[in-house]
């Protein structure tokens, strides 16, 4: 919860700066004594400005934030004060019929927290650090649901298009802020510039990519670029400029102590199983249900984690009294060139819903082994879907952990991969799973794995 008593502050600051001034009663023939005070302005003299600046640094921080989210501030959020920053308050002032004073009362203030924290509420405003790149950004996540990513960075979107969030990474020998705003400006082809800004270690470009505006901020450290861009239709200019400012200054492309390596384990982990079998044998990736304290699925109940193969990186699971279900017939072919994988998104990306879904991914061979990696890779909760060609199974999509702040030219086989039908039926057979011939329907076998961890 953010501070809502800023102009009390202000009011006991003030109150203790007077006190200060006042001087110790004298007794009668004394000599007064000489104390030292500390002059203040008169509050007829003293500005918006100078109320702000008495404020902590903090709650400056958190009143240009909410202001930005209400609309009327488009600057920094620093917490420096600034012309800008007073014409703000007295705006929001002004907006509510209240006098333009430039200074909030309490219940001003209140009221601005309040409709700013519902404006986030409204777009699902989160901060989220992207495993790929390792930087730390805001994310508008109901707006935009939907999230694919590559060793290349991530891109949110909504589900029509409207809005459009992506977080690129690259390698370039011998970067400058100067010269990637000068490429940037011409890539892609069209791009009409109406803003731009460029410093030693960070760059701003805005204006219109065809139809849609869009934001752009950049930077470098060493060879590696990373650069987030922000497009939209201008029909959500009002919905979407207030997020713009707050994912500028929430942009950290190097966070400190960022290391290469897998993330951390989430506390709560979501995959996708496939039903095997119509007595409850569910087959999924093995690190979705690796050291979980409980696993549950979707709809269904509490399952057992049973056996797991980890040179194939599957896992069985057993659901028990489970009446009804639809298992998948495993026989197949392996997949030759593209495939259509049936699975349940994270709920983040569904906006909190749990439907089964299908993408399209192609496969291509990597290594000596046989294995085949797809791309581009499914989202986050794909892993463990089904993969169907021409109509037969062609395998069990597994997702491996990204690196953080990995190296930029990392394979598409560190992303997904996908297990052949022979080493699914394979690894059943081992775990004692009579396999009946199953039905074809992907998305009726596809069930919800909710791993639970510490």
């Amino acid at each position: 919860m953010r501070p809502r008593f800023a102009a009390t502050l202000i009011f006991v600051a003030a109150a203790s700066s007077a006190q200060a001034q006042m001087t110790a009663p004298t007794t009668a023939g004394a000599r007064p004594k000489t104390v030292a005070t500390v002059p203040v302005k008169p509050p007829a003299t003293q500005t918006p400005a100078d109320t702000a600046n008495a404020m902590a640094q903090a709650e400056r921080l958190a009143l240009q934030s909410d202001l930005a989210w209400v609309g009327q501030y488009n600057g920094a959020i620093s917490g420096d004060v600034s012309e800008r920053m007073v014409a703000a308050i007295k705006e929001f002032q002004k907006e509510r019929g209240g006098k333009p004073t430039g200074v909030l009362n309490p219940q001003e203030r209140s009221v601005l927290a309040e409709t700013a924290r519902r404006r986030q509420d409204n777009v699902g405003w989160r901060i989220v650090t992207e495993p790929t790149t390792g930087a730390r950004l805001g994310i508008p996540s109901k707006l935009v649901p939907q999230l694919a990513s590559d060793a290349n960075g991530a891109k949110w979107t909504s589900p029509t298009g409207t809005v459009q969030i992506v977080l690129a990474r690259r390698k370039e020998a011998g970067p400058t802020t100067a010269k990637l705003a000068e490429r940037e400006k011409r890539e892609p082809a069209g791009r009409q510039i109406d803003y731009s800004v460029v410093k030693p270690d960070f760059f701003v470009l805005s204006g219109l990519q065809g139809l849609k505006k869009f934001y752009l901020r950049g930077t470098f450290k060493g060879d590696e670029v990373r650069i987030l861009t922000i497009l939209y239709d201008q029909a959500m200019e009002n919905t979407v400029e207030p997020v713009v400012i707050a994912m500028s200054s929430a942009f950290n492309p190097f966070p400190s102590g960022a290391q290469a390596g897998p993330p951390p384990r989430k506390t709560v982990d979501y995959g996708t199983g496939i039903v095997v079998s119509d007595d409850g044998a569910v087959v999924t990736d093995r690190e979705i249900a690796d050291g979980c304290l409980a696993i549950t699925i979707g709809g269904l109940g509490q399952a057992e984690r049973v056996a797991d193969d980890r040179e194939r990186g599957l896992a069985l699971l057993r659901i028990y009294g489970a009446h009804g279900l639809k298992p998948l017939g495993v026989a197949g072919h392996s997949a030759k060139a593209a495939v259509e994988l049936s699975g349940i998104a994270d709920p983040q990306s569904q906006g909190g819903g749990a439907a089964a879904s299908s993408v399209k991914a192609s496969v291509s061979p990597v290594g000596a082994g046989g294995d085949l990696a797809l791309s581009p890779p499914p989202g986050p909760g794909f892993s463990g879907a089904a993969a169907i060609e021409d109509g037969q199974f062609a395998g069990i999509a597994l997702l491996k952990p990204a690196l953080v702040a990995g190296p930029a030219n990392a394979t598409p086989s560190a992303q997904a991969v996908l297990v052949s039908p022979d080493g699914v039926q394979e690894f059943l057979k081992a775990s004692g799973v009579t396999v009946s011939a199953g039905g074809t329907d992907a998305k009726a076998a596809a069930v919800r794995v909710i791993c639970v961890r510490k």
